[in-house]
């Protein structure tokens, strides 16, 4: 009997429990596990350069030291970003999101969630390239675009009014559908706390849909399912399927 899946699975940073999270690797592994989503996080080198990449500093996914936003791309390329998960991986390098992009050209199906690292350093048009970025590839459609910022949110909508949002939040917040409707966002992204309290309840209710972060224990799936959350995310999406 083929028992169909309700709630939809999204590599975190690629498939990162198992490659070095926001590479290429990582990201092509995602792709053969059949996920629904992949997710990824984008900053700007100094340069002005839209890569992949979590943490403001490299220090810990690269051999390099320094804020990405102090370093230009054609330094920020040069660094090991593999290595300090497996020495397999070493050839391993920060990506730009167009290659991610032109990956995904010919995988339609996946929808890519790009979350935008700009709530402790408020890059200055992250926003608009971004969305040029998507618009180059015909992939506007297949996108969600997530923060912690709430201004990130507000910017967004007024470049594009139809642009899929999500508000990104940790914990168990009481004014989560206030802060949806203040950010006009489509969705919200929150932990597994939240989705399987009251207000989680609440706020699928006023038909925001929940796509919790980060799962990675098998045993969870059925909950979540039962709470009416819509995705998850986690660095061993190959669990679920």
């Amino acid at each position: 009997m083929i028992v169909t899946r309700m709630i939809e699975i999204y590599a975190h940073r690629g498939y990162s429990g198992e490659y070095p999270e926001n590479t290429m690797a990582a990201f092509e592994a995602a792709c053969k596990a059949n996920t629904d989503g992949i997710e990824l996080d984008v900053q700007l080198s100094k340069d002005g350069e839209v890569v992949v990449i979590h943490d403001e500093r490299i220090d810990r996914t690269t051999n390099g030291i320094g804020y990405v936003k102090d370093l230009n791309y054609r330094q920020l390329k040069l660094y090991d970003a593999g290595s300090w998960f497996d020495r397999r991986y070493s050839r391993q390098s920060i990506p730009l999101l167009s290659e991610v992009l032109k990956m995904l050209e010919q995988r339609r199906s996946i929808t890519l969630n790009i979350e935008l690292k700009n709530n402790l350093i408020d890059y200055d048009g992250l926003e608009l390239k971004v969305l040029e970025l998507l618009d180059e590839t015909g992939l506007r459609n297949n996108a969600i675009l997530s923060t912690f910022n709430s201004k990130s949110l507000i910017r967004l909508r007024e470049l594009d009014s139809s642009v899929n949002t999500a508000l990104l939040f940790e914990g168990v917040p009481s004014n989560v559908i206030t802060d949806a409707r203040n950010n006009r966002v489509n969705a919200v992204h929150c932990e597994a706390a939240f989705a399987m309290s009251p207000a989680g309840k609440r706020t699928i209710e006023a038909g925001y849909p929940l796509r919790v972060f980060t799962v990675n224990e098998k045993e969870m799936l059925g909950k979540l399912e039962d709470a009416g959350v819509s995705a998850i995310m986690s660095d061993f999406p190959g669990l679920f399927n």
